[in-house]
């Protein structure tokens, strides 16, 4: 167990709440200021990354360390090739990680850690573009820079002024506004960004397509027109789609007969007897290429309020089904 230190107090939520809202009045205004401060540099520092041939190179350490991590991240899942490069441990080899063609993107507060400043003179020799975000622009960080992106505060959030806080809310966002003018230039695409998360909501919304979720072959429940009601009903319960179409000889879709057509003609009333497919089916089906993506046929379904839709090729041909689900199973929807 972690000792208590002796000079704890008595918990005041007024206190706790005040100091809160006081947090985050000051990194609201740490932002503004940088809005009022970003000009041509910000403009140059977008051009150079653009123009870049081999990678963003983010180093920090401490807290700026946290942060340069993340812009690392954030740059990298938005089309820009960047990576982390932990200021000591360059000191100790990982330097050969960073190309003449490479561009070093440095963050620090002070502009003065020592990890950061002993490697600014090898970036130099080796020709590598340097980008600083810094709140002292006099510092020696900033000296050395090709680029100086001022993330000065005014104060930090912490009481003590000792904790980074303010200091850290303004470099995130300025990082975070160079991935944004960077994907805006490159004409960075929702497609390219669901590449870089296969794993996630929008990577599967955007890169599972029809054929890898629909059923095929003799799981697609199928009848000719002249199929009796009662084989039928024995095609939807083998196939368990809760319908099945109804295709000529050729498998080009007439219509479609699902579960709950079948209710509303008993509650009709209606004479099953003697019935065919042709008869009872649905007409003019609601279907969707081989080739869309399994999203559209979610956003299909809803729209339609049906549970099923049949795929057809490019001829209009049956040659798959998919239900909700399929695409629930597959975590499109």
């Amino acid at each position: 167990m972690v000792p208590r230190p002796v000079h704890d107090k008595p918990f005041d939520p007024a206190q706790a709440l005040r100091l809160a809202q006081e947090t985050f009045d000051i990194e609201a205004a740490a932002i503004l200021g940088l809005k009022e401060r970003t000009g041509q540099a910000f403009a140059r520092a977008v051009e150079r990354m653009l123009q870049v041939q081999g990678r963003v190179v983010v180093m920090g350490i401490g807290k700026s360390g946290h942060i340069a991590r993340k812009i690392a991240a954030t740059l990298a899942s938005t089309g820009t090739a960047a990576m982390f490069v932990h200021p000591a441990e360059a000191s100790h080899g990982d330097l050969g990680m960073i190309k003449p063609i490479d561009l070093v993107l440095a963050v620090s507060n002070s502009g003065e850690v020592d990890e950061v400043t002993t490697l600014l003179p090898v970036i130099k020799r080796l020709g590598a573009v340097l980008v600083a975000i810094t709140g002292n622009p006099h510092s020696t960080l900033a000296r050395h820079a090709d680029i100086v992106l001022d993330s000065g505060v005014a104060r930090e959030a912490c009481p003590l002024q000792l904790a980074p806080t303010a200091s850290t809310t303004a470099q995130l966002a300025l990082g975070d506004a160079l991935a944004v003018a960077l994907l805006d230039a490159r004409g960075f695409k929702p497609e390219d960004f669901a590449r870089s998360h296969p794993g996630g909501a929008l990577g599967r919304k955007l890169l599972t397509h029809l054929t890898d979720v629909m059923r095929t072959g003799a799981a697609v429940p199928r009848v000719g027109p002249s199929t009796s009601l009662s084989e039928l009903m024995r095609e939807i319960s083998a196939k368990g789609l809760g319908a099945s179409a109804v295709a000529d000889g050729e498998g080009r879709v007439l219509g479609i007969f699902t579960d709950g057509d079948l209710r509303r003609l008993i509650e009709k009333g209606a004479d099953l007897r003697g019935l065919t497919a042709g008869d009872v089916m649905h007409p003019g089906p609601r279907t969707i290429r081989q080739d869309a993506l399994a999203v559209e046929a979610a956003e299909l379904m809803e729209l339609h309020r049906i549970t099923s839709v049949l795929v057809v090729d490019a001829e209009g041909k049956l040659c798959g089904a998919v239900n909700s689900n399929d695409l629930m199973r597959a975590k499109v929807i």
